[in-house]
């Protein structure tokens, strides 16, 4: 173990920045980094911060006693079902309803000329309507939705409803959508295409550094696109009041963003229009954006006076999709002979789908991030997004950043298989430095990248493993970086990312009311535990008020893995001045100064005198006997990074998070199956709020990255998605998945709440180079596109034996899942 290692303790400094003695923390499953710097008014480090606990939220849960969106059910309710296109690319010739609405019990219909107003998330994307008007655009586009008493009558209906359309060429790859001669999805008249968004983007001396670079590696490189599939489907109630007020309770990740696109679709006042996000059964990304089927039922709601109900089937999950893009890859990177790197050119090619959803960014995430990693004096961005007739693509866990990530890890692993030089090393030695700004002006603070190399690799033992086990089995490692939230919203403005207000009652409970939208990765527990630590009670006196528009303040949503850095710095500033009050009342009545106050075990007592205390409960009234109502207000702004240069809103961040996965596998050479032995993942979170959720988060990350790796695609035909069906649509389950060690690293970040970074997102990242590293180390050959199937590693065999397939000895079976449809050139 390394001097600056030791074994996981919560470290804390008095006020005069001393440090206090340091208390191990309970079941910590790991390994982190010394981070004195924190300042805490314990006298025996953390008390909730770092500890592993079980969600506060996770009681409910696992008793059924949560109520999801499809678990609301109001009296006189109605149910929706929407009509979907059932071709790729059409002009709509006619939409009738008559025979739908003759059938006993259909409530009310409604379809595109009813909702005139074109929406889209980013508003530089407004291309989508609620329901198509003139045209339709991918199998499954909506068409018109249809509402009545029972779920059946509903479904009854759509079958009466006749469409007629008037056919138009299907775009169904990026070929296609490049050309020039072939009808454009959505009419642009600066374009002859179906391109959506380019950017190009160039730093420092590029052309300079190639010249001077001993080697230079080109690489293609092609990554499969996939959806979430999460475990709960999409589902929206709408109820419109005698009062003329609409509320919406929704499966959601971004409350307040539905909030504003509803208000502007119906043309409501935004105080006429409530937003509530239930807990959410699993997004990834897959329900950070406003849905048809939510518009069409609040739409529906006001025009019949009855609450309506929609909830999405799996098949139409698949349409509605926003999943993970379709990426190809040019990839070139300049090196010395030593492996330093001179310059490196990325472009890339986006298949978006249909509409544009979150694309613009996407395509900037697509490079935006190349440099935050590794140590780049010289980088050329070239992005291309293109509109084909199929379901739109958009954030999937690691938006945008999973796809390039796959292509330089897999590089540089080769560029140092050239170079003689060891992988895991070389990575340390063109790792970035903590504080220090990158080629494109991202700012880097804190960074544990070379921690988590060392720590994954001793933990496996990579160096003894790496090409000296038998062919066949394998070994290999990849790092990445993540955001900790994007650093300008979507809509920009001057206005807190993120607000918090905490309230403390006359009895020791404190409620916390924060916009944040719970989809399981455990920001309720997050937001209880840093307001427990500042007002030293327990997270059980906590209540959290959340995702809710009428009740608590703004936070932008769950995604980009903000919110604990940002609702979380909202909710320290909160309680913060709260405990100031609390603090000063107490200080009184003790008859010490505010700052001799600590906090902790539901005790205000004396930090030099430990005995001199009161209750939390005793405190807390004495300071509103003294002050009035204790509630207080925090916000967050993140601060401003943006260069200036056009697309320079995508990358910034408050801080970035990294990971490194080193995978060990073993692949028969006959037959091409691949069987992952293990992941160990090491995951710098700045500081562990909960070890637990930390764990549990990283382990999340490792599995849906398995499954992309190995086995999920985005599969089509005839402009028709091949298997929109969990049947089909090839999953890891429990026993596909092997044993994931997690390794935490602290390196404590000066901006973050308690010092904390995400958690969410970036150990995803790594995990799919390092399995294609470990093939690579097992077959000795590269497999360049996702996912590494049997009959790809097969082929990669042949190729590199000079063999076919047709003359091994033993017979190769068809393999079962669908195969990738062909990269464009």
């Amino acid at each position: 173990m390394k001097e600056e290692e030791l074994p996981h303790v919560s470290t804390a400094t008095n006020p005069d920045g001393d440090a206090r003695p340091p208390t191990p923390a309970a079941d910590a499953p790991s390994i982190v980094k010394r981070a004195p710097q924190m300042p805490a008014d314990k006298l025996e480090g953390f008390h909730v911060v770092g500890k592993a606990m079980a969600k506060t939220d996770s009681f409910t849960r696992v008793t059924g006693q949560d109520r999801f969106a499809d678990d609301i059910f109001l009296p006189n309710m109605l149910y929706g079902k929407m009509l979907r296109s059932t071709v790729p690319h059409a002009n709509l010739k006619r939409v009738d309803a008559t025979r739908a609405l003759a059938l006993p019990g259909v409530a009310a219909f409604a379809s595109g000329e009813d909702i005139l107003v074109r929406y889209g998330i980013l508003p530089s994307s407004p291309d989508e309507m609620v329901m198509a008007l003139d045209k339709v655009r991918y199998v499954g586009d909506p068409i018109a939705c249809i509402v009545a008493d029972d779920e059946l009558t509903a479904e009854e209906a759509l079958e009466l409803i006749e469409v007629e359309y008037d056919p138009l060429p299907t775009i169904a790859n990026m070929d296609q959508a490049l050309r020039d001669d072939l009808p454009q999805i959505h009419e642009n008249p600066r374009r002859t295409n179906n391109v959506h968004k380019e950017a190009h983007l160039e730093f420092g001396e590029v052309e300079a550094g190639f010249a001077k670079a001993d080697r230079i590696f080109e690489d293609e490189y092609f990554f499969e696109g996939n959806t979430h599939a999460p475990i709960e489907q999409h589902a929206v109630v709408a109820r419109y009041g005698g009062d003329g007020k609409l509320t919406i309770w929704c499966s959601t990740q971004t409350p307040h963003y539905l909030h504003r696109i509803a208000c502007a679709v119906l043309g409501m006042a935004g105080s006429q229009v409530r937003i509530i996000a239930p807990p959410v059964g699993g997004g990834f990304g897959g329900k950070t954006e406003p849905f048809a089927h939510e518009l069409a039922a609040a739409f529906l709601a006001r025009r019949t006076g009855r609450p309506v109900k929609i909830a999405l089937t799996r098949e139409e999950v698949f349409y509605a999709h926003r999943g993970r893009h379709p990426v190809k890859f040019k990839l070139k990177t300049g090196v010395k002979n030593d492996g330093t790197i001179t310059a490196i050119h990325l472009q890339s090619w986006l298949d978006g789908g249909a509409y544009g959803s979150y694309g613009v960014a996407t395509t900037y995430y697509t490079g935006a991030l190349t440099t935050v990693t590794y140590k780049v004096p010289a980088y050329k961005f070239d992005g291309c997004r293109v509109f084909t007739n199929k379901p739109p693509c958009g954030p999937k866990r690691g938006h945008g950043t999973t796809q390039p990530r796959f292509a330089l890890e897999n590089q540089l692993d080769k560029i140092a298989d050239a170079l003689g030089l060891d992988a895991a090393e070389y990575r340390k030695r063109i790792a970035v430095d903590p504080y220090t700004n990158t080629v494109n002006g991202l700012r880097v603070t804190s960074c544990g990248l070379r921690e988590c190399i060392d720590a994954a690799c001793e933990r496996t033992k990579y160096a003894d493993k790496r090409g000296k086990m038998r062919r066949g089995k394998g070994i290999g490692i990849a790092a990445s970086s993540y955001l900790c939230g994007a650093g300008l919203p979507i809509y920009w403005n001057d206005m807190p990312q993120s607000g918090a207000i905490v309230k403390v009652d006359r009895g020791g409970g404190v409620t916390v009311f924060a916009g944040t939208s719970d989809c399981g990765q455990g920001s309720t527990h997050m937001l209880a535990a840093i307001v427990a630590e500042t007002l030293g009670i327990d997270v059980m006196d906590i209540h959290i008020c959340s995702g809710d528009t009428d009740l608590t303040p703004v936070d932008l949503g769950s995604y980009s893995s903000r919110v604990t850095f940002m609702a979380g710095n909202a909710a320290r500033e909160a309680a913060g001045k709260a405990r100031a009050l609390i603090a000063q009342a107490a200080a009184e009545k003790l008859g010490v100064a505010p700052e001799r106050i600590g906090m902790a075990n539901r005790r205000a007592f004396d930090l030099d005198d430990p005995t001199k205390q009161l209750t939390f409960i005793d405190a807390a009234q004495l300071a509103e006997a003294k002050s009035g109502t204790i509630a207080a207000v925090g916000s967050y702004w993140a601060p401003k990074l943006a260069a200036g240069y056009k697309g320079s809103g995508v990358g910034p961040s408050p801080a970035y998070s990294y990971s490194v996965a080193v995978a060990e596998v073993d692949v028969d050479l006959e037959t091409g199956e691949i069987k992952v032995e293990k992941i160990t993942l090491a995951h710098d979170v700045g500081r562990c709020i909960n070890a637990d959720s930390v764990e549990g988060q990283i382990e999340g990350g490792v599995y849906m990255g398995l499954g992309e790796a190995l086995m999920e695609e985005w599969p089509f035909r005839a402009g028709e998605h091949k298997i929109p069906n969990l049947l089909d649509y090839k999953t890891l389950t429990s026993l596909d998945t092997p044993p994931i060690e997690t390794i935490i690293i602290e390196t404590d970040d000066r901006e973050g709440p308690f010092g904390a970074k995400e958690a969410g997102q970036g150990p995803l990242n790594p995990v799919i180079p390092a399995i294609a590293n470990a093939v690579a180390d097992a077959i000795k050959a590269r497999i360049h596109a996702t996912p590494i199937t049997a009959e790809k590693i097969l082929k990669a065999l042949d190729a590199s034996s000079g063999s076919t397939l047709r003359l091994r000895k033993a017979p190769v079976a068809a393999p079962k899942a669908p195969t990738t449809p062909r990269v464009p050139a």
